[in-house]
């Protein structure tokens, strides 16, 4: 069963930078007359079904299948909104529900787990990014629609619901039961080890860049006025919105550029700079590990790219998703929206991430993670998915798999690491760096790790 299901398990997933932006007709007069042809044979195609389909048919199925069928042939993070989709996006930008605390997206017809939010129900009960969920309450799931399986795993707080779990790097599937909580997303998180803060952004939805002002503050008033590093922990993030991400990076920043983006349009060009948002440098003074994995993407990608190229941070973890791209959120309605795919983005440098992703400074594997080698052998990027984006430069596919070859350095085991009480080995990596740094220049550490021994 394992190699059949993991052969067939080949498909998108919607991490994205979202502008929102209003519809507009400003586009629509640029449209090339010419599609007229195009669009009759559209319509002979609709009369057709319409006069001659064995089963009466339903407008609205054929003009969304048409609809989902032109994004579909686009790229992955394209994509038709309206009902319970939509209500997800707009959930995940703002909001609070009941239910398990699951980022997830169809892949090849399965239910793929994104990420679980941190707290959440789904995280307590050891559900992993990267899961497929194949039944609820035993019924089998594969092959619905997603917002059927997302209203099932919904339901009241305290109720349960049993979750049969594929995890790459398991020979069997195995039953997982969680207990329903109220969600409230918590984008921003921060806690103080010794001297070292940690701020961890979990999505970017709205004022993550303001909450992440007021946990530096916080740490600073927690540690006395003894802060000495801060962690920013980007992992397992899917992204979020544009103008957070550049946010963020901004209160880092005190001069030069965050991110450019370049559309097939002069209109769709942008270049975002410090000093917009924030001003100065609100960790003045203070070292910054930013912490990447598979998991951390698009708006994710743009803070780290931002930080590393701006040597103002040094990026530790795991190759980075590799989503280069921006979707603009087009309201029709009040219930109808359009994902689109308006423009690809550029690091201060100039790299644009799109396949390639942001390579740490310092790999560090997730060792406390049991599953966590397996589990990266089996990991989709951007690069794998259908119909993705390529990168302008042509990226060699041989070299971006590099990061998938076991780093002999690291050979403790998760038992071991439990044994020193090391609950997150890539955290206390961050955290143990930092510490060593006390007042050198962070970057120029990033050849030697906390043992002193060469990278």
């Amino acid at each position: 069963m394992t190699k059949k299901f993991a052969a067939i398990l080949r498909a998108g997933l919607l991490l994205s930078v979202v502008a929102l932006v209003p519809a507009t007709t400003a586009g629509l007069a640029a449209v090339d007359g010419q599609v007229a042809p195009g669009f009759d044979r559209l319509f002979t195609v609709y009369q057709l079904i319409k006069a001659d389909y064995v089963d009466k048919t339903d407008d609205d199925k054929l003009v969304k299948g048409a609809i989902d069928g032109m994004l579909a042939s686009l790229d992955p993070h394209s994509d038709y909104l309206e009902g319970a989709s939509l209500e997800r996006l707009d959930t995940m930008i703002d909001g609070s529900y009941a239910g398990l605390g699951l980022s997830v997206a169809l892949d090849a017809g399965a239910v793929k787990v994104i990420s679980p939010m941190r707290g959440s129900p789904a995280a307590a009960a050891g559900i992993k990014a990267g899961d497929y969920i194949t039944h609820l309450d035993g019924k089998l799931i594969y092959g619905g629609e997603l917002d059927d399986a997302v209203a099932k795993m919904r339901g009241a707080p305290g109720t349960a619901v049993r979750l049969t779990i594929y995890r790459p790097g398991r020979d069997d599937p195995f039953d997982v039961s969680v207990t329903r909580g109220v969600i409230t997303l918590e984008p921003v998180t921060s806690e103080l080890q010794g001297t070292i803060g940690i701020i961890t952004v979990n999505e970017f939805s709205h004022d993550v860049a303001k909450n992440s002002f007021a946990a530096i503050q916080k740490l600073r008033t927690q540690s006395a006025g003894k802060l000495s590093g801060l962690v920013l922990d980007l992992r397992e993030n899917p992204g979020g919105a544009l103008d957070e991400a550049v946010g963020l990076s901004d209160l880092f920043l005190s001069q030069g550029v965050i991110v450019s983006q370049r559309g097939r349009v002069a209109a769709d060009n942008e270049v975002y700079r410090a000093e917009t948002v924030f001003p100065g440098d609100a960790a003045r003074g203070l070292p910054v590990v930013v912490l990447i994995d598979a998991g951390s993407a698009s708006a994710s990608e743009i803070v780290a790219g931002a930080l590393q190229d701006q040597h103002r941070a040094l990026v530790m973890g795991e190759r980075s998703f590799g989503k280069g791209s921006v979707q603009s959120m087009i309201r029709l309605d009040k219930t109808h929206a359009v994902k689109l795919t308006t423009a690809r983005y550029y690091t201060p440098s100039g790299r644009s991430v799109q396949e390639g992703g942001i390579e740490p400074d310092i790999k560090v594997p997730q060792l406390t993670d049991a599953d966590a080698a397996k589990r990266s052998q089996d990991a989709l990027r951007e690069s794998d998915l259908r119909g993705h984006l390529v990168n302008e430069a042509g990226l060699d596919d041989k070299k971006l798999e590099t990061d998938k070859q076991i780093d002999p350095r690291f050979k403790l085991t998760p038992a071991e690491l439990t044994a020193k009480g090391i609950k997150d080995y890539q955290l206390w990596y961050a955290v143990e760096t930092l510490r060593r740094a006390s007042g050198t220049n962070l970057v120029a550490m990033s050849a030697k790790d906390p043992h002193g021994r060469p990278n």
